[in-house]
């Protein structure tokens, strides 16, 4: 992508990956840290000129229209000034369509909610010269796994589409307090998202407000106290498995919004200081390609270590 972070008119191509984004949306993604409120100024004032003509917020640009971009002094800087430090994770796939990475737990994915930065912020500056990078779904902070980050528009959208459509399989592993009731349970119980007078959000099961929300948990191991369940997720809904598994009984081993307070502060004096949530594995057609795609990633080692503590049943 062309820097636009210096005092002088820039010029700049519209790619496959703009095409038929509306200006004001364009504009947002390419300049970064930009308040949305002097990007509409300077649509409005004709300041962002398209193809040499004025342009509306809502126009719908092409693949190869040529966009003057003002002068627009730009830091690479968290929302409250910080730096943002490049970071690389590791691996699990990549071609020029999509990036997937092994997240690890206590990274954000995006920077907001008192958070300066996170994975996606790091990863384009760690990437200076990739075209395009913006997160196709969302990991909680303590959860790690697999975590999709679509480098083309076209990528985007297919994938938004299979999401919306709930096409990819995504298992996790989840340690669960007490013993699960049955080997395979489905869990169907509808989810409201709320927002407690502190402004925290949450999540509860509610019949009359909730959206329907539906997992399969299946045993793989009994401890004495626990049990490690796989969760297949048949929709995606905020804290979805955290909830459902509340919901039981039997919440998830370290989760501080929606776990057992004390037991977790037993648990970290016995070595798991976060939450026992991994996103292991990943089914779902490449989005432009077609080819299915079979993505894992395994347990991290300080929760291998912390079960290898366990007695089991």
């Amino acid at each position: 992508m062309t820097d636009i972070r210096k005092d002088s008119v820039t010029f700049i191509t519209v790619d496959e990956n703009g095409a038929d984004q509306r200006l004001d949306n364009y504009l947002t993604r390419l300049l970064k840290g930009v308040p949305k409120s002097h990007i509409y100024r300077i649509i409005r004032s004709g300041e962002i000129r398209v193809n040499k003509g004025r342009a509306d917020a809502m126009q719908r640009l092409q693949q190869g229209d040529e966009l003057r971009i003002p002068p627009i002094r730009l830091a690479a800087k968290a929302s409250d000034g910080q730096v943002v430090p490049g970071a690389h994770f590791p691996i699990v796939y990549e071609d020029d369509a999509l990036l997937v990475i092994n997240k690890p737990a206590g990274v954000a994915v995006h920077g907001g909610s008192g958070v300066s930065f996170g994975v996606i912020e790091q990863l384009r500056k760690a990437r200076p010269d990739a075209r395009y990078l913006e997160l196709v779904h969302r990991l909680d902070r303590e959860t790690s796994g697999l975590l999709m980050i679509a480098k083309k528009r076209s990528a985007l959208v297919k994938l938004h589409e299979m999401i919306r459509n709930d096409v990819p399989q995504k298992r996790y592993f989840a340690l669960a307090l007490g013993q699960w009731p049955d080997k395979i349970r489905h869990v169907k119980l509808p989810l409201h998202r709320f927002h407690t007078p502190s402004g925290e959000r949450m999540v509860r099961v509610d019949e009359t407000l909730g959206i329907y929300a539906h997992t399969i948990f299946t045993v793989q191991q009994r401890y004495r106290d626990f049990t490690l369940l796989e969760a297949l997720l048949r929709t995606g809904r905020t804290h979805q498995i955290r909830v459902h598994m509340q919901a039981n009984g039997c919440p998830i081993a370290g989760d501080e919004k929606y776990g057992d307070f004390s037991a977790n502060r037993e648990l970290q004096r016995h070595g798991l200081k976060r939450m026992f949530l991994h996103a292991a594995n990943l089914v779902l057609p490449h989005p432009l390609t077609g080819e299915e795609l079979q993505l894992q990633a395994p347990l991290p080692p300080e929760l291998t270590r912390f079960l290898d503590t366990l007695p089991q049943s």
